[in-house]
């Protein structure tokens, strides 16, 4: 069977298109070894010793479209993904209500929200009388002290003095170039923010600029830790601290006093009009809402349980944070000094365990806090000459 094929043929530097007569032979696919010298393959040169007038069946053999696709076609996927894609260079943040939020702010929040109207709506109420009125008071100042000190830790922007009055946070944060810089950061001139910053200040990643006493980046807040938030954010931490350290008392009294003396708990002159011993009121005196008592029980456990875990968290963050005070170091110094501990050539023959149990403590209980309650530092542009 014949049949007429159009096609392309190269000959001389020249495209010529005419119809070929190819004699049409089933596909066979030679074995390794077996092919005679001569043999016309689709996928020889024009320069091998096929003569001239086989390889137009050959050459439209090579090119017909299988199964309407072209084997010579190239994926869209590959395509794409051989295209360099060119990412839009990050803005500066100022604070850390500036997008991108983290998730961890929610969970901050919720964590708050659900200890605070479990505590003043549910347990406190539930109190004894002379006990009620002073949970109030303690409990009250703590949560508002913290929620101040924490609204002012993420709303303040902690960036150095010349990059607030400098620097466009509407503009784009230049790439870094390696290749003509060793450092972001050299002689105190940062080449990311394009201003001279004070000794201290190091470039966050995550904030794209300078921060001036720069201890660390918070997640929790979203904001970076410096010099002119620090107090504000070590004074949410210590509220934070004592106030669940209240919230664990509250609800250990409650939770024993319901087996030892429940009526401990039913001093509420509401309870008058109740006969139930198995009925609770929650949110008491404004808004009553009755319950079972395993409702009760259940949330006191659930809060109990997220209360004392934070407190473990953040306790361990406020014991880091006192020895950083008293040692005069920030965050960031005492990281870097202990993933490059100095070694002088007189104490190489001492080991780690008898030069350095504190700091590894210290160190360790840390890890756990950032990776639990406080997951605090990010790696900055540290380079400084």
């Amino acid at each position: 069977m014949r049949f007429p094929v159009s096609l392309w043929r190269i000959h001389n530097t020249q495209l010529i298109t005419e119809p070929v007569a190819c004699e049409a032979t089933p596909l066979q696919i030679p074995v390794p070894g077996t092919l005679a010298k001569g043999t016309c393959l689709p996928s020889e040169p024009a320069e091998s010793s096929c003569p001239w007038d086989q390889r137009p069946c050959a050459l439209a053999i090579s090119q017909m479209d299988i199964c309407g696709m072209n084997q010579n076609g190239v994926f869209p996927e590959t395509q794409a993904n051989s295209v360099k894609k060119v990412l839009p260079r990050p803005l500066s943040r100022v604070n850390g209500w500036s997008p991108p939020l983290h998730p961890f702010q929610a969970i901050a929040w919720t964590t708050f929200l659900l200890v605070s109207i479990s505590a003043f709506g549910i347990f406190i109420p539930s109190l004894p009388r002379n006990w009620k009125y002073a949970a109030y008071a303690v409990m009250g100042v703590l949560f508002t002290f913290h929620l101040i000190m924490h609204l002012i830790a993420i709303t303040i922007d902690p960036a150095d003095t010349n990059v607030r009055l400098k620097k466009d946070y509407s503009e784009p944060v230049p790439t870094f170039d390696r290749s003509k810089h060793a450092h972001v950061i050299q002689n105190q001139y940062c080449h990311l923010c394009e201003v001279t910053v004070s000794k201290k200040a190091r470039h966050c990643s995550s904030c794209n600029k300078c921060v001036s006493g720069f201890d660390h980046h918070c997640k929790w807040l979203n904001n970076c830790v410096g010099s002119r938030n620090y107090h504000f954010f070590f004074g949410s931490v210590i509220s934070a601290t004592a106030g669940l350290l209240g919230i664990v008392f509250i609800l250990l009294y409650v939770f024993i006093q319901y087996f030892v003396n429940p009526d401990e708990l039913r001093t509420d002159h509401l309870y008058k009009d109740i006969s139930s011993e198995n009925v609770w009121l929650l949110f008491l005196p404004l808004w009553p809402v009755r319950v079972k008592t395993p409702m009760v029980l259940s949330i006191d456990v659930v809060v109990l349980l997220l209360a004392i875990t934070s407190f473990v968290l953040l306790g361990h963050l406020l014991i880091f944070h006192l020895y950083l005070i008293c040692k005069n170091k920030s965050t960031f110094d005492y990281m870097m000094q202990t993933r490059v501990p100095p070694q002088p050539a007189e104490k190489k023959e001492l080991p780690l365990k008898n030069r350095g149990n504190i700091s590894q403590v210290f160190l360790f209980l840390y890890v756990i806090s950032i990776k639990g309650w406080s997951h605090c530092v990010d790696s900055p542009y540290t380079g400084t000459s």
